[in-house]
């Protein structure tokens, strides 16, 4: 089985960090082409069959413009960092409905020394994060299976960013799960080490951890009233 990214794949985002202007870019952007974005492009084709496996409504979509695959170009229009580039690449494997509606989705990061593979619903608007509270609290014994899982809890854990200080408003204080109801992002994640990223198992690795966030992803899908 061959590896998707190498080492020129990693000198090239620590590269790009250093020099982080159009010029250096578009001397180097065959460099991202060939080490960065095509590759990505080719894991994400082959990781669509085993997506599909755990369900056919997520897409790993290979399309150029409005596919998975980020922009490597950021938008620094509200960010007091004007520097035109992010320093890593990542994929979003979304749900066929996410142009409707409010979905949880799968994602793959490609940074030096910071890459990582996860799941869930990030940033939500506030009536998002209230239905999840509102499902959590109302399906506990399903949401310990889902998000509590021993198996599921060795290899992963939780995003604990931006959480609430106190139970959110009307929710019980002696819940279960209350820790759970602070959150605003519902994200299951785990680091993946340069060596895994460049060798020749990230297909596979990746393919077990789909399957590993499926349950954790059709929970925040019946939360949300999405098939899974």
């Amino acid at each position: 089985m061959s590896a998707y990214f190498s080492d020129a794949s990693f000198k090239f985002l620590k590269a790009l960090a250093l020099h982080n202007d159009k010029a250096w870019f578009a001397d180097h952007k065959q460099q991202y082409e060939d080490h960065v974005r095509q590759p990505f492009l080719r894991l994400l084709a082959d990781l669509q069959p085993a997506l599909a496996e755990v369900s056919p409504k997520f897409r790993a979509d290979t399309r150029t413009v409005g596919g998975s695959l980020f922009r490597i170009y950021r938008d620094a229009r509200f960010s007091n960092d004007k520097s035109p580039y992010k320093n890593w690449q990542g994929a979003r494997l979304f749900h066929e409905r996410r142009r409707e509606v409010a979905a949880p989705s799968f994602y793959v990061h490609l940074q030096p020394g910071a890459s990582f593979v996860g799941a869930g619903v990030w940033h939500p608007e506030p009536d998002t994060q209230r239905r999840i509270r509102h499902f959590i609290l109302d399906n506990p014994g399903s949401w310990k299976q889902a998000a509590h899982a021993p198996a599921l809890r060795r290899r992963f854990e939780m995003e604990q960013t931006e959480k609430l200080v106190r139970p959110p408003r009307g929710f019980p204080a002696d819940f279960e799960f209350i820790d759970d109801l602070k959150h605003r992002n519902w994200v299951m994640w785990r680091q993946l080490d340069d060596a895994t990223m460049t060798g020749p198992r990230l297909l596979s690795t990746l393919g077990k951890d789909l399957v590993a966030l499926g349950p954790f992803v059709d929970y925040l899908c019946a939360a949300l009233d999405l098939e899974f």
